[in-house]
């Protein structure tokens, strides 16, 4: 059996192609678009503008591991990730041996967890572009820090579409959510921009808010069929929709783990809400990595597949020790052509 027929980036491909794949706000908020180059300069931000990206070498980890990122500020480029796990030569022996033994049940046992590996450098790239996905979505801006530096894209969104409730914060039942929401509204159609329909907020957030109202609960109490009622989440989302023109999008609970070592933490933080019309904000924009680009234009030598259309998995085979190390690679991040018709505002 040769290692190289069985751990390869095409079989590797293929595994990840049959696991399930999950939709979520921020990939509907901005879908994938694929480019050849690796410029920022091809994503724009508010008033098409090019975009400035401020950046040091840094780590991001994957659950248990950190990908290493580095990019040329002089040259504008997309930040880069990487990182790679290799078969120890013990592994690789026994995998061949129960080949050869024809234990089929133990090859399935040792392939699963080679490549739940691989599936793991995936899910790390995923983590990555899904936490600046995040960060702009409640911000505006990307801001990542890890113990090796930061990453910062500022995309321009105006000073004025950045607001912090300095009156009745919302978590207070007396808040005048009504009239707040209505402001902010105002503050996006004075600019001559569509005024906002939909509003992104945690459900943690939206309970400890509208739900809570007393203006707001009291107006879905005065039916006289309702007095008595239990009023339910849907009720307050339909008076969002009715009263105030809003489609609700929850933002998910999910979390991840920034650096090796450290806690879980959320994407998304209560207690903010961002208000948008439309369906999409912009895109995640992923650049041509150099095992891909060497696969299509160069020696082609490099054996690398491309899964979920952008990143790149590469395994070669080293001979002393033998072993097959598996990279994960990617070039990514978001593009914000909506920056300017966006309201952020922290409201507790």
């Amino acid at each position: 059996m040769d290692i190289k027929d069985f751990i390869n980036s095409s079989n590797i491909a293929l595994y990840m192609r049959e696991l399930p794949v999950e939709e979520s706000a921020d990939k509907a908020l901005f879908p994938n678009k694929k480019q050849l180059g690796t410029e920022l300069e091809f994503a724009k931000g508010a008033k098409k503008k090019a975009v400035a990206l401020k950046m040091s070498t840094f780590d991001v980890a994957t659950k248990i591991r950190a990908l290493n990122a580095s990019i040329d500020v002089q040259r504008k480029e997309m930040p880069f990730f990487k990182e790679g796990v290799g078969i120890t030569e013990s592994k690789r022996r026994e995998l061949i041996n129960a080949a050869n033994g024809n234990n089929e049940n133990l090859v399935q046992a040792l392939a699963a967890q080679l490549f739940e590996n691989y599936a793991g450098l995936i899910e790390g790239a995923n983590i990555q572009t899904k936490r600046m996905r995040a960060s702009l979505i409640q911000n505006g801006i990307i801001n990542i820090t890890s113990n090796d530096g930061d990453i910062v894209v500022d995309y321009g969104v105006p000073a004025a579409h950045k607001i912090v409730v300095s009156g009745t914060k919302w978590n207070d039942s007396k808040a005048d959510i009504v009239s707040d929401i209505k402001t902010f509204q105002k503050v996006i159609t004075d600019d001559n921009y569509p005024k906002p329909t939909t509003v992104l907020l945690t459900e943690n957030t939206f309970n400890n808010t509208f739900r809570i109202n007393d203006a707001i609960t009291a107006h879905l109490r005065s039916g006289a069929a309702a007095s008595s009622l239990i009023l339910s989440e849907q009720d307050y989302i339909n008076f969002c929709k009715e009263i105030l023109g809003l489609n609700i999008v929850f933002l998910e609970n999910g979390t991840y783990i920034p650096e090796e070592g450290l806690d879980p933490q959320p994407y998304y933080t209560d207690g903010k809400i961002t208000l948008m019309s439309g369906t999409t904000l912009g895109y995640t924009v992923y650049g041509t990595t150099p095992e891909e680009y060497d696969k299509i234009y160069g020696s082609g030598k490099l054996d690398t597949a491309i899964v979920q259309d952008a990143i790149a998995i590469t395994t070669m085979v080293k001979e002393d020790p033998i072993t097959v190390d598996t990279k994960v690679s990617q070039i990514v991040i978001p593009s914000f052509e909506r920056a300017d018709e966006v309201l952020f505002a922290t409201v507790y």
